[in-house]
């Protein structure tokens, strides 16, 4: 058997169009993630899913009560999905980290499963965390349909681990905010179902930017 997992990325937060990194900070949705996010709940219903988990920041947990308003399922917080710790990025727009850090930078772009983020975590963290959460939810809710409310870097780390590819492919999975994707988690036969979502957006549609 299999579990399938609906990762959702959090609809639009205030720093996702300005372009500041994130992390454990804990900005909340913007009024347009709050037009995102009964779309994609809307969207998420026909699923007929059966636990809806979310991590604990503002802008995962936010999202998430609309997706419990229209499945009528608890919200269960869980931190092995929350957002990596960016560390000394943590609050920084993306040009202000070009110029702190340029070499890391690139190493996050171009060879992301090196980096390990100044007082923060490394990507290598986040796969171990969103890979326990994999194994927990297999475990629970074998043979049934759940949702993971959560953030681009541990909702890419999660296809990667569960799909059993290199960490290095870790950029090659879309992940625009209000966007869901599904793996159907089997540890012998995964399979990526859906990835990156946004058909049920519309005009609501913005694409995320690729740094981030």
């Amino acid at each position: 058997m299999a579990v399938r997992i609906i990762y959702v990325r959090h609809a639009e937060s205030l720093w996702n169009p300005i372009g500041k990194y994130q992390g454990r900070l804990d900005p909340e949705l913007s009024e347009r993630g709050h037009k995102q996010a009964p779309l994609i709940a809307q969207a998420l219903k026909k699923y007929n899913p059966t636990a809806l988990y979310s991590s604990p920041l503002k802008r995962t947990y936010q999202t998430a009560e609309y997706i419990s308003l229209e499945t009528n399922l608890p919200i269960i917080t869980d931190t092995d999905i929350i957002e990596i710790d960016h560390g000394d990025w943590s609050g920084l727009f993306i040009e202000e980290v070009k110029e702190k850090y340029p070499e890391m930078f690139r190493e996050w772009i171009y060879e992301p499963h090196k980096v390990k983020f100044p007082n923060g975590e490394s990507l290598i963290d986040v796969y171990n965390r969103v890979k326990n959460f994999q194994q927990k939810v297999l475990q629970k809710h074998d043979g049934e349909t759940i949702i993971a409310v959560s953030h681009t870097v541990p909702i890419r780390a999660s296809l990667v681990a569960g799909l059993d590819v290199p960490l290095e492919k870790f950029w090659s999975f879309g992940c625009d905010n209000a966007s869901y994707s599904i793996l159907d988690y089997d540890p012998v036969r995964p399979i990526l179902y859906k990835l990156n979502n946004t058909y049920f957006l519309g005009d609501y549609f913005i694409p995320s930017l690729d740094a981030l």
